[in-house]
């Protein structure tokens, strides 16, 4: 049964008891309402007695004590009479004439409702709290008896439309899975030769990158139904209930198969074992168990391949991964520039653009990006296009976005005094001359003197590929262009006005230093051996230490080593800027009239020409780069592996 039978089940279950609620509750307020009105008397019973005896009344109506009547000018009225015996003598002897009816019976079904309703509410009501409390239950499966019910929603070969052609930027793992839609589509071709498929698959990645698009195109290219739920789904306070939505889960996949399970997060419920309170008994450790022995075969679950996704996939059990279980691990990483080009391009379907746009030159401009971010580049693109009233979505918009996105969004409110406007110009000036100086350091983008984020400034910088690792003297000069924005400060204001905005600067530039003699052998004195004062996991908000502490020794030669790093690329950056002080001050002011800068006005600069004006896109030459690297004030590096590293200006207080 499907997802919209079990949709229509729940809602007419809903409509049955809310009408149930309401009749009950109707008949108690009409027989309340029955009730008050008969007390509503007209005439109290001694003006009746009063009024039969001056000749008044005309006729009676008598129904046990309850008496209705008419006056001789016609007016009518009630009253209700006590067990008076000579009341009918005395109607008689004033000439009054008298009827009698019996009391009216309330019909069976009245008479069941007065009896059994108020039980059938209070039996209606906690059903609904029990509902309520217990979650439901996908499809409409929960309820009282539903509590073990798998979560999972299954999508129908005819709901589930994503294909490959819809997937961009991870072609690698979409070569490991071809396989299993052929499979999929043709098991006897695999069985015949005694081969078995991969019985799950353990998609790994960061997040954004495609992971579950990739697991619905596997089943829309092979058109099978599609089960999807996420690794939190199955585990519940009560001890039990994981373990039998795993069971109930497999056994739905199993009268729908082929198809495909897909587990999201798995690692909420992966998690290796021992690590937690409660030994074997915690409910999430049976609930890991349950799903090996399903995933084991014990039970053959022919034609059932299933799918999970980790962004921590180091974290989860070992025999989760074993083979017969999760015994193939796709790396879905970040994608490169041509992956996010074909990204862009898929998205950019969705909108329209303006003919200035070249996407190529978009996709060099974000490296580290997933394709949820350019994704979400694109959409913010056509919001600032739909701002302006615009039609199509041009080559400026999508800069603006991609500036958001990696900078933080300007800030036109803030207003800074003109002392700190210069002081913000001097600092990224210096971050782009040394940048643009010293060897290796990947290209000025662009320098912007306007707050964004927390940075009261920017220097973008342009990587001429996506790059996978870095020399000793790459690393050495993105310390010394970390270092230019300070030295820059000093040099113009002098030492009694240098500014904390380096703040962020200067700790990047010390964490590089220790990187290069700790971890990545980067230092003689000390040798390519790795120095680490511990290498443990959190438990309980303690930190369970593995390895020794660091000699003293060491850690006095380690200190050494990275202030050496330190003095060396600072001394160099000093001497950079006191060669060119003239460009440095060309450049701020550059910086105080145009606010933001690009890469053509830093070339003339740094040549010592005139500044050209701005330009806009329809002047600017297609780019023959491969990537796109950001330094900017206020945050810290990226830890992608290609992505944005920022270097800055003051920051915000």
């Amino acid at each position: 049964m499907g997802l919209g039978a079990y949709s229509l089940n729940d809602m007419v279950k809903n409509i049955i008891l809310w009408v149930v609620i309401a009749v009950v509750l109707m008949s108690v307020f009409n027989n309340f309402g029955a009730r008050s009105s008969r007390v509503d008397n007209s005439l109290s019973y001694s003006q009746f007695l009063d009024s039969v005896k001056a000749g008044q009344v005309q006729q009676v109506v008598i129904d046990e004590h309850h008496i209705k009547g008419k006056m001789q000018t016609g007016e009518k009225f009630r009253t209700y009479a006590p067990n008076d015996l000579h009341l009918v003598d005395d109607l008689l002897a004033n000439g009054v004439e008298v009827k009698a009816q019996p009391p009216e019976e309330p019909s069976m079904l009245m008479t069941l409702l007065m009896s059994f309703g108020p039980i059938l509410l209070l039996i209606a009501v906690w059903v609904f709290f029990m509902r309520q409390m217990q979650g439901g239950g996908a499809g409409g499966r929960g309820g009282a008896m539903g509590f073990g019910k798998s979560k999972a929603r299954m999508l129908e070969q005819d709901q589930n439309k994503v294909t490959f052609a819809d997937v961009a930027g991870c072609d690698e793992a979409k070569e490991e899975v071809e396989e299993m839609v052929d499979f999929l589509k043709d098991p006897a071709k695999y069985q015949k030769l005694g081969g078995k498929v991969p019985r799950g698959a353990l998609m790994v990645g960061p997040p954004g990158t495609g992971k579950t698009l990739l697991a619905r195109a596997i089943a829309g290219e092979a058109k099978v139904p599609f089960f999807t739920i996420s690794g939190s789904d199955f585990v519940e306070m009560f001890v039990g209930v994981g373990a039998s939505r795993v069971r109930d889960m497999f056994e739905q996949a199993k009268k729908h198969a082929p198809c495909i399970i897909f587990i999201d997060e798995i690692d909420a419920v992966g998690h290796s074992r021992g690590a937690g309170l409660g030994g074997g008994n915690d409910e999430r450790e049976q609930t890991l168990n349950q799903l090996l022995v399903e995933m084991d075969g014990f039970e053959g679950h022919e034609g059932i391949i299933v799918i999970a996704a980790t962004n921590r996939a180091d974290v989860l059990d070992s025999a989760l991964l074993r083979p017969g279980r999760f015994d193939r691990q796709v790396n879905v990483g970040l994608p490169d520039i041509i992956g996010r080009e074909q990204i862009l391009n898929v998205h950019m379907k969705k909108v329209p653009a303006a003919d200035d746009v070249i996407v190529k030159y978009i996709a060099q401009g974000t490296p580290g990006f997933s394709g949820a971010d350019l994704a979400n580049l694109i959409n913010e693109a056509a919001l600032f296009a739909a701002r302006e009233n615009k039609r199509l979505v041009s080559m400026a918009d999508l800069e603006k976005a991609k500036d958001k996105l990696i900078m933080g969004v300007e800030k036109h409110s803030m207003v800074m005094d003109e002392k700190e406007k210069k002081m913000t110009a001097y600092h990224e000036a210096g971050h782009a001359i040394v940048g643009k100086l010293v060897p290796e350091h990947d290209p000025v983008y662009k320098v912007s003197i306007m707050p964004r984020g927390r940075a009261l400034g920017v220097t973008m910088f342009l990587p001429e590929k996506d790059q996978y690792s870095a020399s000793k003297q790459k690393l050495d000069s993105m310390i010394s262009s970390l270092y230019g924005g300070r030295i820059a400060e000093e040099q113009i204001f002098g030492w009694e006005q240098v500014s904390t905005g380096a703040s962020n600067d200067i700790e990047r530039a010390t964490e590089l230093a220790r990187n290069m003699v700790t971890k990545w052998g980067l230092s003689r004195r000390l040798g390519p051996l790795a120095y680490g004062e511990e290498d443990g996991e959190v438990f309980l908000g303690h930190s369970v230490t593995q390895n020794k502490q660091i000699a003293e020794g060491t850690a006095v030669t380690i200190n050494e080593e990275i202030r050496k790093i330190i003095d060396q690329n600072y001394k160099r950056a000093e001497q950079l800027l006191k060669d060119n002080e003239d460009i440095l001050h060309s450049m701020s002011d550059a910086l105080m009239k145009y606010e933001t800068i690009d890469k053509y006005q830093i070339e003339d600069l740094m040549d010592r020409k005139p500044v050209r004006e701005p330009q806009g896109w329809d002047d600017v030459p297609p780019p023959s780069n491969d990537g796109l690297k950001v330094d900017d004030k206020g945050d810290k590096i990226s830890n992608k592996k290609d992505g944005p590293s920022i270097g800055g200006t003051a920051e915000q207080n």
